[in-house]
């Protein structure tokens, strides 16, 4: 099956344990219900991580981020973000991130309850940032977390493994960011501008949906879905 033979949509909408969420082109996923805009895996200084290790790379992921992240802000107009984290790329990304960036993130955070959940490399960062810091989240009957947990998680929502879709269009392979879900539970695609990707078809990601699971795949414009049986492993 080729991305040419789907229905492409502007607007998909994914159900997880019986609530309603926008999954937005962006990566940015959108709970109208509870007015909450939710994003994972920002990432933000992973481009100044790089380039202490000697790996260089454009010094400008973290105003691309914050870019995107404005853009979904202007269009869904939320009372609430929550980020689920690795926010930042380690502990010391504050300690590098420019004052323009830094009076950007001050802009977008006014007005609104900014919830940060704590991942694997932004722990350091707890309650130094404004805003509410916890590990999880529960609402609702759901609950947002950076690492899936293991098992059964009905209502979990989460990110960390940043995944991606591979499909066969055109004569040759597509890969682009994805949201995977199975109605039950739903892992986060990353919003991170230098975030990479783990494909769906690895196990680490498999082994959350033993019934299987549907990939969501980010258009430029549009959201494409696909079963995981016409996912392709890298």
């Amino acid at each position: 099956m080729t991305i040419a033979a789907l229905r492409a949509v502007p607007e998909t909408v994914i159900q997880v344990a019986g609530e309603a969420f926008l999954a937005d082109c962006s990566g940015a996923l959108w709970w109208d219900a509870a007015q909450t805009l939710i994003v994972s895996d920002l990432h933000l200084e992973k481009g100044s991580s790089f380039a202490a290790r000697g790996i260089l790379l454009p010094p400008y992921d973290t105003a691309a981020t914050f870019a995107m992240l404005d853009t979904a802000l202007r269009r869904y107009r939320p009372r609430r973000v929550i980020a689920l984290g690795d926010s930042f790329h380690d502990g010391g990304a504050l300690g590098r991130i420019a004052d323009s960036d830094r009076s950007t993130l001050t802009r977008l955070q006014a007005g609104l309850t900014w919830v940060w959940i704590e991942g694997n490399h932004d722990g350091a960062l707890s309650g130094v940032l404004p805003g509410d810091h916890m590990a999880r989240l529960a609402e609702r009957g759901l609950v947002f977390v950076h690492e899936p947990g293991r098992g059964s998680s009905p209502g979990e929502i989460a990110g960390h493994y940043h995944p991606c879709a591979k499909v066969r269009g055109r004569g040759r392979g597509i890969r682009r960011r994805a949201y995977a879900s199975d109605g039950d539970r739903l892992v986060m695609p990353a919003f991170g501008a230098y975030a990479g990707g783990l494909n769906v078809r690895d196990g680490a990601i498999e082994a959350l949906f033993p019934r299987g699971f549907s990939a969501f795949m980010l258009g430029d414009e549009r959201i494409y879905t696909f079963r995981q049986a016409h996912c392709l492993p890298d």
